[in-house]
This record gives structure tokens, C-alpha cells and sequence, in this order.
């Protein structure tokens, strides 16, 4: 197994460099399914990078209680200081990712919520199911599971837009982060195979951005919620 990518000295640039690149779609993806988060009362937040999430999270849910796990010590400080006058209820844990094991909690205690915005494509598809079976066995009966990621759909607009726009990405990030993931994983089956379902997703610039909203349920029909 490699050693996880280093985003510290991009701690501070982090947001800049989302703003210039891809303006506000990034963050209208993270936050796509916010609102469905308001019942819950404990999130595993994996590789939140600088904490936006995490910090709206924490002021539209006044109840919730995170644990944020990042290998960044420089993204968890960032992160804690973005949660602000909230940082009390937030744990971090300075950990890969691919080695977290939560802790054992009581059944009233697991986390219903799990979240992982543009983290999943640092992984391969065998890491992310070998997470997601480890996550599963921490989650509730009823907890979801909030995705962001790059996608390429199969159109022409996914071969010669979005294709080269992905590969560009992972080229700099591994110049910037020594990441050695070169291609997007099957994130999907990944999940299915641990025992989640997708509830519902929805897609931004033509396919090339998905946000996705699984649970660890039983299955319902996936759709697409209003922009």
C-alpha cells in the first residue's frame, strides 16, 4: 500500500485554487444533499480537506457531533478553524484513511453519517470497498452515506471533455501531492458491495460532477433532486 498523497502545502490554497478551476460548482456539489442531514447526530467526516463541509455542517445541524479524519495535519487545523465557535464538537484524527478503524461504539452512539467529498478518487476501487466494509460495520441501521466525485458519463461530452479534465487533475495533484492514482475508481460498486444503496444523486457540468446520497437501508429508486 503507498503512502497517502500530502496536501499540506495546499492548505492554504485549497479553496483558491477550487474557485479559479471549477468556480462554485464544487462546493454546490458538497452541499447538494445538506439538507437531508438534519436528523443526524453523529458524522464521520473522511478527507473534508480545509472543513467547508464540515463547517456548514456543524451550523445547520446544532446537535450533530463529528469525527474528522485527514493523514493533512495541516487540513484539520484549517478544518477546525473554519468550524469556528463549533470546534468543541469536532474529534479529529491525524490518520490514513485506509488504516481508520472507528472506534467501538455503543449501538446508540454509531455514526448515521458518513461523508467523503472528492476523497474517493485518492483511492483505488479495492480500497474504497475495503473501507466501506469497515465503515459499514461502525455505521447505524439508517445511516447515510454523502458522495462527491468526478465522474465521466459515457457521451461524447465524457470522452473529450471530461476524460482529459479528470486526467489533468490527477497529473497535477500528483505533481503537487504524490498522488499515484491515475484514474477514477468504481466508487459504486464499492459501496453496493459493503451494503450501501444509492437513495438519490444528482449531476453537475454535463456529468462530470455527481453528488450521491446512500444509505445503508434497504434500496429506494435513485433521483435527481431540484438545482
Amino acid at each position: 500500500m503507498t503512502s497517502p498523497p500530502n496536501f499540506n502545502r495546499l492548505s492554504h490554497l485549497y479553496q483558491s485554487m477550487e474557485l479559479v478551476s471549477f468556480g462554485p460548482f464544487l462546493a454546490r456539489t458538497r452541499f447538494t444533499f445538506l439538507a437531508k442531514t438534519t436528523a443526524s447526530t453523529r458524522a464521520l467526516v473522511l478527507g473534508d480537506g480545509d472543513g467547508r463541509f464540515t463547517a456548514r455542517l456543524l451550523r445547520t445541524n446544532p446537535s450533530i457531533q463529528i469525527d474528522a479524519v485527514d493523514a493533512s495535519p495541516a487540513m484539520l487545523q484549517a478544518l477546525l478553524r473554519r468550524a469556528g465557535p463549533h470546534a468543541a464538537r469536532v474529534r479529529t484524527h491525524l490518520a490514513d484513511a485506509r488504516h481508520f478503524h472507528p472506534p467501538n461504539l455503543p449501538a446508540n452512539m454509531q455514526f448515521d453519517l458518513i461523508v467523503t467529498h472528492f476523497f474517493l478518487d485518492c483511492l483505488t476501487t479495492a480500497e474504497i470497498q475495503s473501507l466501506a466494509l469497515t465503515l459499514r460495520a461502525a455505521a447505524a441501521p439508517n445511516a447515510q452515506w454523502l458522495v462527491s466525485e468526478f465522474a465521466v458519463p459515457p457521451t461524447p461530452y465524457g470522452r473529450f471533455i471530461a476524460a482529459p479534465i479528470v486526467a489533468a487533475l490527477y497529473r497535477a495533484f500528483g505533481l503537487l501531492t504524490g498522488l499515484t492514482i491515475r484514474s477514477l475508481p468504481d466508487h459504486p460498486s464499492a459501496l453496493r458491495h459493503a451494503g450501501f444503496t444509492l437513495q438519490a444523486h444528482r449531476s453537475r457540468l454535463a456529468g462530470l460532477l455527481t453528488s450521491q446520497l446512500w444509505s445503508a437501508h434497504s434500496a429506494s429508486t435513485p433521483n435527481d433532486p431540484a438545482p
